[in-house]
């Protein structure tokens, strides 16, 4: 008999929850008061508390944060009225393993107790490390202030099964979040199943995720397990999770409710311990307002948000992450590459880096193949970055205003033009050199796409349009 506390003030929903965890095989000792609930939690010490959030006598929130301090890894799984949602959401990250969410059906109230005792005992069996930075710098490299929010946000959910949403631009290393996530958790030592969404056909991806028995469509010739399956008594990282078809996004909503599978083929569903991640490098919520994300999926997957910064917002990192990635590269290769010169440090401090990491690793790359070091000299650089240098020195670079650039033009270029001709080039340059991205243009000057839109436009028309 496993021994769970029950904490829950109305007598008769404590007697509803009682009579179904004893009737599975349960053994319950139930409290009324946050002052009863946490001196039962100091005898027993149980694995898994039943916590509703609306107590008499004191915050549910703070309660949970006491047995979370005084023994880390209970899971807690939170119960709220449904008009409370964000009290959960904030339970979650805060280190609840689970919500429950008023009125919910006895499945799903008995599959979440399920799960978490056996992540619990799990736990308690391996003691599973707290980690700090130091387990998160063998994935992550960087100790800017913004990574630190990023490592704390990950240390917060590990005891968690809460799904986390992770977003962030292309290359800024989402999976290498997700999996950071997954192994400061207690599902460490279970599998650890990426899937791209965009990467799979929309026809293909249903049978992806939740597998497909032989025969079940044409070319279907053995039976395939699909990553949810895969994932068992692990986590499951959906990677550009925006991708998926309408049409899925329902059955994988249907899969968060229910954690039952069925594959395509199969003639019934069965049960997976699945702990969700995604990430996408879109806005989500602007999916939504497209129509081409559920919002319902939404809001059951983004519980906890952790957004990746792009590289050119993390100061120093981006010295510190290429000189562990070139001391890593020369041993590949066998080069003798110790360092980077300080005018490469310099540059490498002032690039944009649109492609974010993966850009800053592929030149390195680059760089460590080519040539033999021992420092990472200008020269040794591939021409796109001397271009970028090139537009760094521009009075017009990406991200200058035109209060920035006035220093550095030359009033001989500009003397006898008009100020309609010097507004036409000014605005034409800085449309140049975002790659011919009005939007981009108009951000840097301060206005309006549509101004610049209809300024073109005009131009045009009169035959003026220099772009």
């Amino acid at each position: 008999m496993t021994q769970l506390l029950l904490i829950e003030d109305t007598p008769s929903l404590q007697m509803v929850y009682e009579s179904v965890l004893r009737g599975a095989g349960y053994d319950v000792v139930s409290a009324g008061t946050a002052a009863e609930g946490l001196q039962h939690f100091r005898k027993i010490r149980p694995l898994v508390v039943l916590l509703d959030l609306m107590l008499p006598d004191r915050s549910g929130q703070e309660l949970m944060c006491d047995f979370l301090e005084l023994e880390p890894e209970t899971n807690v799984i939170v119960v709220t009225a449904n008009g409370s949602i964000n009290s959960a959401v904030e339970a979650m990250r805060n280190g609840a393993y689970e919500f429950l969410l008023k009125p919910f059906n006895e499945q799903r109230f008995l599959h979440a107790v399920e799960n978490a005792l056996a992540d619990g005992a799990r736990a308690r069996g391996q003691r599973p490390r707290h980690t700090t930075n130091d387990a998160l710098i063998s994935t992550f490299v960087g100790s800017s202030s913004v990574m630190q929010e990023v490592y704390d946000r990950i240390r917060s959910v590990s005891r968690s099964m809460a799904t986390v949403f992770i977003t962030g631009e292309s290359g800024t290393g989402k999976e290498i979040c997700a999996q950071a996530v997954h192994s400061t958790s207690h599902r460490a030592s279970g599998p650890f199943v990426p899937l791209n969404c965009g990467a799979i056909p929309s026809d293909l991806l249903e049978s992806e995720v939740f597998g497909h028995l032989k025969g079940s469509f044409t070319g279907a010739i053995v039976d395939k397990p699909g990553a949810a399956a895969v994932a068992d008594g692990g986590t499951l990282f959906l990677d550009e999770i925006c991708e998926m078809d309408l049409n899925l996004q329902t059955k994988l909503l249907r899969f968060l409710q229910t954690s039952m599978i069925q594959p395509v083929g199969a003639p019934k569903p069965h049960k997976v311990n699945v702990r969700i991640i995604c990430a996408t490098n879109r806005d989500p919520l602007e999916e939504v307002r497209r129509g081409r994300f559920r919002e319902d999926l939404y809001y059951r997957l983004h519980v906890v948000p952790i957004h990746l910064p792009p590289l050119r917002k993390r100061g120093g990192d981006v010295v510190e992450i290429a000189e562990v990635s070139l001391s890593q590269f020369a041993r590949e290769e066998g080069r003798s590459f110790h360092g980077l010169s300080d005018e490469v440090k310099s540059l490498f401090r002032n690039l944009s880096w649109p492609g974010n990491v993966r850009q800053l690793l592929n030149v390195l790359r680059h760089v460590v193949v080519l040539n033999d070091g021992p420092l990472v000299t200008l020269d040794m650089l591939p021409i796109e970055l001397h271009h970028e240098r090139e537009r760094l020195a521009s009075p017009f670079a990406p991200g200058a205003t035109v209060e920035q650039a006035k220093p550095h033009i030359t009033l001989d270029g500009l003397m006898g033009m008009t100020l309609a001709e010097i507004e036409q080039l000014v605005i034409e340059e800085t449309i140049s050199r975002h790659g011919g991205s009005v939007p981009k243009a108009a951000r840097v000057l301060d206005v309006s796409p549509s101004t610049l839109y209809r300024k073109r436009e005009s131009w045009a028309k009169t035959g003026k349009n220099g772009a």
